[in-house]
């Protein structure tokens, strides 16, 4: 037998050191050839380290959330052989994706327990940190039930936490729910959850972009009944044929539009060389939330899309974030963002610049409010916009003209399309 070294390997763009966000496997555990070990964080995407060989986990390098150097050793796996100890080549180029991906990985080749979901078991008194063995999709279902993981007893090898363990929890909870549930009883629980992976590369990047940048915002009703009736009109003319449209659409084709007479608008800031760059290209990034948080796919060349085109990409691009499998191109690039929280969007809000950009468009809520026109009181559906700007680049008055501008043109659709 031999050991086999696998380094961290050289992800490109010139990066030094990256971030270990999850471990897939444990020590004493068996893997195969292209089985995910871990998922590690760049600056820009979450990268999958597959195996490049068969054989059982001796060591682990890192724990969640350590920053580790490109070379350093990530795991040691014990394989038939001479392994590779002495010379510790780097490991196989990796897989890029965004999030860790949320499909069962497969299990190590061994017999199958049985199913477990009639039995009933004892919860699980786990140290607050100790992390329980589990499958990505088992952590998902888990989250999505509500489960706290440190309690559930594991039926599969080594302990691992499987779907009929955690259907076992919840059946056991249903049958005592009623009996032992207070709804008044005081909670002096507390839980610590560390701040890593995608977490903690927003929370940096968040921070970052209010520190350096000045950022203001602006505010702007729309009347967007003539606009909702023309997106009605054509989702039952072509609904079938082309897909449906949301406004989304809509609203970056007129960013598009107006951007023509405010270039200083789609461009990115490079502070530290004290450089603007004004594109002619319009590159959308959509902000979209996912299981692991906050990411910012790209409508790339959105100036060369009609409304379907832009409506297929950004659902493409939408369902692989939110999947875990937007690559790093698609979440890199983006020269203006454009934010919706949808039906949740509230009235206000003062969304934070993805930089190097100097503006992100925001989109409230819909609603319909009585409003005088032609001094008759009509019911109208109405929507704000919530922009910010980075003053350093963007003069107060250049904003104001664009975001009514951008009025203008989804009050008047028709606008939309004349050259």
């Amino acid at each position: 037998m031999g050991t086999h070294v696998i380094k961290m390997p050289d992800i490109g763009e010139g990066i030094a050191e990256v971030e270990l966000s999850q471990w897939h496997v444990k020590v004493g555990d068996l893997v195969v050839e292209d089985q995910v070990l871990a998922d590690v964080m760049t600056d820009k995407a979450m990268v999958d380290i597959p195996s490049p060989v068969h054989g059982k986990v001796i060591s682990l390098g890192g724990e969640p959330g350590e920053v580790m150097a490109v070379g350093s050793i990530l795991i040691s796996i014990e394989v038939e052989g001479a392994g590779n100890a002495r010379e510790a080549p780097a490991a196989a180029a990796p897989v890029e994706k965004a999030a860790p991906v949320l499909e069962s990985k497969p299990e190590p080749v061994q017999s199958k327990p049985a199913p477990v979901a009639a039995k009933v078991q004892a919860p699980v008194a786990r140290e607050a940190n100790e992390r329980p063995l589990a499958s990505p999709a088992v952590r998902k279902h888990a989250l999505d039930a509500g489960i706290p993981l440190r309690l559930v007893q594991g039926s599969g090898p080594a302990g691992r936490i499987l779907h009929e363990d955690l259907e076992a929890y919840l059946q056991q909870g249903a049958s005592t729910l009623s009996a032992t549930a207070n709804p008044y009883a005081e909670r002096n629980d507390e839980h610590q959850i560390p701040v890593i992976g995608m977490r903690r590369k927003i929370a940096q990047r968040m921070q970052d972009a209010t520190r350096r940048a000045a950022h203001f915002s602006y505010v702007e009703e729309i009347d967007v009944t003539a606009l909702d009736e023309l997106r009605v009109h054509l989702n039952e003319k072509h609904g079938a044929a082309r897909g449906k449209l949301t406004l989304l659409p809509f609203i970056v084709r007129a960013m598009v539009v107006a951007l023509r007479d405010f270039p200083q608008i789609n461009a990115r800031y490079d502070d530290d060389a004290q450089v603007i760059t004004r594109l002619g290209a319009v590159h959308v990034g959509v902000a979209t939330q996912s299981d692991v948080g906050l990411m910012v796919p790209v409508v790339r060349h959105a100036e060369a899309r009609n409304l379907w085109g832009t409506a297929e990409e950004i659902t493409r691009l939408a369902t692989a974030a939110r999947n875990g499998k937007a690559s790093r191109d698609e979440l890199s690039g983006s020269t203006i963002t454009l934010t919706s929280l949808g039906a949740l969007g509230g009235i206000v809000s003062t969304p934070v610049l993805n930089l190097p950009e100097v503006a992100i468009v925001g989109v409230n809520r819909i609603v319909e409010r009585p409003m005088v026109i032609k001094g008759q009181i009509v019911v109208r559906k109405m929507m704000n916009l919530s922009s910010s700007f980075d003053h350093r680049v963007v003069d107060g008055m250049d904003a104001a003209q664009f975001i009514q501008a951008v009025r203008g043109l989804l009050e008047q659709p028709a606008s939309l399309f004349l050259e």
